[in-house]
């Protein structure tokens, strides 16, 4: 017979802790998770780039000065190099003043994405990394995600400041699991409150013999140990405060509240007021009588027993545990993420834990709510997200409030190995590279040639060399030069040397043409292939799955015209070609709707694009952006960003080294840098 879920339980957190252990064992290593800086976003949401771009002029972010952050990848890797730290920022141990995390909490939820483009409206799966991650969450139901949460909060008690707190918000799948488990990790005399939102209400059908689902969860613990952050909230009064508040004076509007002893035994005096003596006694002594007699605060009539005065705050009263007047998410602030979160939410939960400019973290960033909040009232921050789709929408969304400069980060390139001591299980990613062997019509090569399992020999009457990348990093140069080295070396040589990629670096293009290497291809594992592999076998799919070529992007000519001290920039983009949406994960009713797309507007893809025009080839640095729907832009297009890029930068003599990167609707990013001749005046 199965254990049940609390028989697991203990079972579950002891292999929480030891996984958080191997991961703070790690740290010290020579191959500690790392955090790479994909862009400096410098926020410009004029379209027409005002001149206040020169007031940010360094190559790089100041590495003494706190940046803030958005980090795309597993936040359990995120988290492990937070706690690490690099050459650029200290470890953050200890550092974090306050966690709120809002992690999915159903695991039935469909989490595919909806994208739109002009005349259509597309359904995309997650993306392979995310597909991982939500198996692993939900393969054995509850169970696996109180697996998958408990390393989570470990390392962040590692993170959290001695006085810091943390509140996870759930619902009730899971949240009454989560509250045990949080009480082992952060100790059940830590823990403060169990607030409950009245937020968007569930199905409403006659049909469910049921009371209405109407609220979430939110458990609220501290570190403990120290003297905590607090600083008391408010809510509005109900209509009704001015019964119970029926008394003025020249402080304002009061209510008496009782001054006797409940349970008796009281201390008994006599003011000489010719006042009614309460019954039991009075519950404080007479010192304090007299001082609130000086002060006002007690009202003594003749006859009656005294009452202490308690005057109506104007700023209401203050907060309780159950909150119905944060409002559900409007219609005027959603942007259109599904399990998005009203600032007014955050707001409370920010002020009343934290100081201004103090750290704010959220590992599961989802819409970006708590960032924008913590950005508005004066707080620094981090947020992370495993989904490309939710980090686009995050750094639109930071942009479009005029946010401080802020940096975008992913998880550095990391070898199978390290992933699988730093997350202290096997991502069974042999087997995976077999399965696209075979599909790709490879055959394996012998294990003594193939630590890895992900090398295979292609038989087409040369000899070609297949290396199938992991899909748990970012397919770049280091690998390119890795494999043409193995086509060179393994075996005796080969003629050719095919890569086939799930996830891809942004400049693999440009990577590919230094290469120039005619005996080297790159080609698109299909991000569907473990859902089509479920649902039809991997028989079926050997004549289905088509391995695709990258996508790319290309510009017009660049111009520069010099004008004083300055020069005028004109950047135009000129495509943008997916060359099959075999790379995108859809079905084939939206692939082919795609592909209407992709044929009669190809611009349409771009959600988003930046351009950096003095790039150093490490950091790049947006100065200037445009994306769908930007609110500075008069024209505004919900669906279409501007193809043209005009501003102002100080003259600089001799060639300039320009990069454009773009991300498409997919959240897949493409990178063009050239160097553009001077002009001469």
């Amino acid at each position: 017979m199965s254990k049940s879920l609390l028989e697991q339980l203990p079972e579950i957190v002891a292999r929480g802790r030891q996984q958080a252990e191997r991961i703070l064992e790690s740290l010290e290593g020579r191959h500690r998770v790392a955090l790479q800086t994909r862009e400096w976003v410098l926020p410009a949401r004029d379209a027409a780039m005002p001149d206040w771009v020169d007031g940010l002029r360094p190559q790089a972010p100041d590495a003494d000065a706190w940046s803030n952050r958005l980090i795309y990848g597993d936040n359990l890797l995120a988290m492990a190099a937070l706690l690490a730290g690099d050459e650029h920022t200290a470890s953050l141990r200890n550092r974090i003043d306050l966690i709120y995390i809002d992690p999915p909490f159903d695991s039935k939820a469909d989490y595919r994405t909806k994208v739109v483009l002009p005349g259509v409206e597309l359904e995309q799966r997650p993306t392979v990394i995310e597909q991982f991650a939500y198996s692993d969450t939900w393969s054995e139901g509850t169970a696996s995600y109180l697996a998958m949460i408990t390393p989570r909060l470990l390392l962040m008690r590692e993170l959290l400041a001695a006085n810091g707190s943390i509140y996870v918000h759930l619902d009730w799948h899971v949240g009454h699991y989560v509250k045990l488990v949080m009480d082992e990790v952060f100790g059940k005399e830590n823990f403060v409150n169990e607030l409950i939102w009245q937020g968007a209400v569930g199905d409403t059908s006659a049909k469910n013999k049921k009371f209405i689902k109407s609220h979430d969860t939110l458990f609220f613990y501290r570190k403990g140990g120290v003297e905590p952050v607090w600083n008391d909230v408010f809510q509005a009064f109900s209509g009704a405060s001015d019964k119970l508040y029926n008394r003025q004076d020249a402080g304002g509007r009061y209510r008496l509240a009782p001054v006797d002893n409940p349970g008796g035994g009281g201390y008994v005096y006599d003011l000489g007021l010719g006042e009614k003596l309460p019954r039991n006694g009075y519950r404080m002594p007479l010192a304090t009588a007299l001082d609130w007699l000086q002060k006002g605060l007690l009202l003594v009539e003749p006859g009656k027993v005294p009452g202490k005065k308690l005057y109506k705050n104007p700023e209401g009263v203050r907060c309780r545990d159950v909150w119905t007047d944060v409002r559900s998410l409007q219609s005027n602030e959603s942007i259109g993420y599904a399990t998005q979160k009203p600032s007014g939410l955050l707001e409370r939960v920010i002020a009343a834990s934290t100081r201004e400019d103090q750290l704010i973290a959220d590992f599961f960033g989802g819409s970006g709510t708590t960032a924008a909040v913590a950005e508005r009232l004066g707080r620094r921050w981090i947020t992370s997200d495993l989904g490309k789709p939710a980090c686009m929408i995050m750094r639109k969304r930071l942009i479009d409030q005029g946010a401080r400069p802020f940096l975008y980060q992913a998880i550095g390139d990391y070898q199978l190995e390290a992933a699988k001591s730093t997350l202290g299980r096997s991502f069974r990613i042999g087997d995976l590279s077999g399965i696209v062997l075979s599909l790709f019509g490879a055959r394996p090569l012998p294990a003594e040639d193939n630590p890895l399992r992900n090398l295979g020999a292609l038989d087409e009457g040369r000899r070609t060399l297949v290396l199938v990348d992991s899909p748990n990093k970012l397919t770049g140069g280091a690998t390119l030069r890795r494999a043409v080295a193995l086509r060179d070396s393994l075996l005796g040589g080969w003629d050719k040397v095919v890569v086939l990629g799930w996830n891809f670096d942004p400049a693999i293009g440009q990577s590919i043409d230094a290469l120039a290497d005619p005996r080297l291809e790159v080609l698109v594992i299909p991000p569907d292939l473990l859902d089509r592999l479920k649902r039809g076998g991997l028989e079926r799919l050997r004549l289905q799955v088509r391995f695709s070529s990258l996508q790319y992007l290309s510009l017009h000519p660049v111009e520069r015209r010099p004008h004083g001290d300055r020069e005028h920039l004109r950047v135009r983009l000129a495509n943008y070609v997916l060359l099959s949406p075999e790379a995108i994960n859809l079905d084939e009713a939206n692939r082919a709707k795609l592909h209407r797309v992709m044929n009669a507007e190809p611009l349409a893809l771009i959600e988003y694009w930046a351009v950096d025009p003095d790039y150093d080839g490490e950091v790049f640095r947006s100065v200037w952006q445009d994306y769908r729907g930007n609110a500075a832009r008069g024209d505004a297009d919900p669906l279409r960003v501007t193809a043209e890029a005009c501003f102002a930068v100080p003259y600089r003599a001799g060639p300039r080294r320009l990069c454009v990167r773009a991300v498409d609707v997919f959240g897949f990013e493409a990178e063009v840098s050239l160097d553009v001749a001077e002009v001469a005046p």
